[in-house]
This record gives C-alpha cells, structure tokens and sequence, in this order.
C-alpha cells in the first residue's frame, strides 16, 4: 500500500543558465525597494554583479546591503531586522550559499514585524508561533548544497563551547521565486564544490532512506543522485564544465526540496553539535561522516531489523551511484545481491571522501575527548527520520571512524 504523504510549500523555479537576468525584473514585480543578503564578497566582487548592478538600475529598483560573512547569528538577523526596519523594503534578494539564503529568509521573516528571531528559533526560547507576515523572497544559490532556496527553514548559529545550531523554521519563510543559475558555479573554488557537493549527496540519500520517505521525493531523490553521479567529480575537477555545473545546481535543488519533505537522517544529526561547537563548514560535515554514517545504519538494520526496506534501497543506491554513464542513457550495473549492493555504495562513498580530500575530524579540530557532547547534542529532529534508532555507541563509532 502506498503510504499518505504531503508535499508542504515550494517556491516558483527558474532554473537554467543565464537565469540571473531575470532577477531585475522578478525584483519589480514585488516592488522599488530590495534588500540584497549576500556573502562576504565573492558576489559583490565577482564577474556577474555589474550585469546585475546595471539590470536592478534600469529596473528602477534601488537595493541596500546587508552582507553575512560566515554562518548568520541571531543577533546578525535582529541586527540587520533593526537596521532596516523603516526602510521600506518590499522585497528581500538573497544571493549567496546556503548561508546568505537562511539570513535572508529570517531578515524577510521578521522585517514586517520586527521582533527577535530568538522568539521563534526552535529549542532556543520561548518558540512563540510565527504569525508572519513575511516579505518577499527572492532566492539565488551561488553554490550547489544546500538546496536552501526551496525549503522552510532559516539556520542559525552561535559557535563556541555553550553554541548550537537551530532552525526558524515556517512555511511563510519560503521563498516566493528561486533562480537557480548553474553559471555562479564557475566561481566556485574546488573544496567549496566538493564540501557543498557532498551535502547534497548527503540530503538526497538521507531522504530516500528516511522513515518518512514518501513516492514522489524517492524519484526526485533519485534523478537528483544521477545528477551528482555525473556531475560531482567532474565539477570538482573543472567548473568550466558546464554540463557538470547544471547536474550539480540541479541535484541541489532537488535535496532541498525532498528534505523538506521528508526530514533527514544521522549525517545531519551529527552536523548540528559539530557545526555548533566547532568553525567547521556545513557541507564539510557531511562530507566526511557520510560514508561512516552509511556503513553504520546498513550494520545497525542487518543486525536489528533485517528486513527493513531502507536496506533494499541502500542497494539501489549502490546500484544506481556506482553505474556507468553511457551518453544520454544511464546502464546501471548488473544486478548484485542486495548485500553486496549495500557494501558496493559504501565502498563508493568512502573512495569519494577519499577523492575530494575531505578531511578527517582531528582535522577540524575535533578531538576524541569531544565525541560524547557531539553524540549527546546528536538526537535533534534530522536523527528522528533516521530509519532506524542509533545507540549512543552506534553513533560515537560514526565519529570515530573519522577522527
């Protein structure tokens, strides 16, 4: 029987190169005055901003600047949410990583009302109901992770000994358009397209596998696991490569549309304590505890519950990441047992880690002595959809396979 399920709110998609022309005019249609959130610098100082500087002039639309270097903070969003409270801002325009889209939204969230983001982040205060409204939100990923321009959910951190990693999370946040331009990739440097690839790699597969997987995500999940097949190692290897950048802006979209469907899974169970005791980036997270936190769960359901159907599709994930690409079709490999179908994409997973030199935990400055706060801090919503409950020592022999 094929189980209910219900598809929440997505934003309207652009999605091909040369799409960022279209932001001047999208920006009109909700008015005169934008609020951009971008990065540090590599937009404002890269090769597209004067081509869009010039399209948001003729347009008649005037922007102010909020720019959010590293991963945003609570009080950087009620910092912004005050700055430009009596400005006027119609529209918000988040341009950037998964970073600048998550301020983005919270700015947008919050300009109507005002108010602190602390109000509503979950487990943090008093989580009061968010009532909205929210602005406008234009959502342009500049990297291909995170898939954040197609969820809810607006990520914030504080770092350090006492810091957390917490989501304002509602459906009003999503953004009205995503413009998803492969093009922003070329500027991309190689661990950002690494680190970032693997987090979308991450999402698909957690939600193909996760307890609340439903039909319609499987075959997103799985397209979007074709596309980083093809396209990961090669766009790594060569940004100009512009069938590589498509697959991979493609395939992270696609992750962030299936994980706010269905929740996620182990990886960003860990990635939540990790990302909020330690300056490690997101996408670095999931790419070094993938392969780890894969073996772990294909063990864990062969002892405990060997016929859960989460391991006949870790077969299929073997089957379909490890095929040969053969032109326009796809030949997955032949048939192997489910078994060796589960090990052959461990063994994968872990070459990938391997090839794209992800670092090891140690690395980031992750010691042992760490590991039970980080498995302590693990049990938050994304470890809820894992297909099967972890022990603690389960969880702890995920980091240390990778300290």
């Amino acid at each position: 029987m094929m189980p209910p399920f219900r598809i929440a709110r997505l934003p309207s998609i652009e999605f091909g190169a040369g799409t960022r022309a279209m932001l001047p005019a999208l920006a009109r249609r909700f008015g005169q005055r934008a609020l951009l959130v971008t990065g540090g610098a590599s937009l404002l100082d890269g090769p597209f901003w004067p081509e869009l500087a010039r399209g948001f002039a003729e347009a008649g639309v005037s922007l102010g600047e909020c720019r959010i270097a590293g991963e945003p903070a609570p009080g950087l969003v009620d910092d912004s949410v005050r700055a430009w409270r009596d400005a006027g801002i119609e529209v918000v325009i988040a341009i950037g990583g998964g970073s600048a889209l998550d301020a983005g939204k919270a700015i947008a969230g919050l300009l109507p009302g005002g108010g602190s983001v602390l109000d509503y982040l979950e487990g943090v205060g008093p989580e009061l109901p968010y009532r909205g409204p929210a602005l406008p939100l234009i959502a342009v990923p500049t990297t291909a992770g995170t898939g954040s321009e197609a969820t809810k959910n607006a990520v914030l951190s504080v770092q350090g000994p006492d810091g957390y990693k917490k989501s304002f999370r509602d459906e009003q946040l999503v953004a009205a358009v995503a413009v998803v331009d492969p093009d922003f990739l070329v500027t991309c440097p190689p661990a950002v397209i690494a680190g970032n690839g693997m987090d979308a790699l991450t999402q698909l597969l957690e939600a193909y596998i996760s307890a609340r997987a439903n039909p319609l995500c499987d075959a997103l999940a799985l397209d979007g696991l074709r596309r980083v097949r093809d396209g990961l190692l090669p766009l790594a290897r060569d940004p100009g490569d512009a069938a590589a950048r498509a697959n991979m802006a493609y395939a992270a979209l696609l992750s962030g549309m299936v994980l706010a469907q269905t929740g996620l899974g182990s990886v960003h169970g860990l990635a939540s304590p990790l990302g909020a005791l330690f300056p490690i980036p997101h996408g670095v997270v999931c790419g070094t505890l993938v392969a780890a936190a894969t073996r772990v769960n294909v063990q864990a359901l062969r002892e405990r519950d060997p016929a859960h159907p989460a391991l006949a599709k870790y077969a299929q994930l073997g089957r379909l990441l490890s095929a040969v690409h053969h032109g326009p079709d796809h030949a997955e490999t032949p048939a192997e047992d489910d078994a060796a179908a589960a090990d052959t994409l461990v063994a994968l997973l872990e070459d990938w880690t391997e090839r794209l030199a992800l670092p090891r935990l140690g690395a980031l400055g992750v010691t042992r002595a760490d590991h039970a706060r980080i498995v302590a801090g693990s049990r938050g919503s994304s470890m809820k959809t894992n297909p099967i409950v972890l022990s603690d020592a389960e969880i702890g022999a995920i980091l240390g396979a990778r300290q």
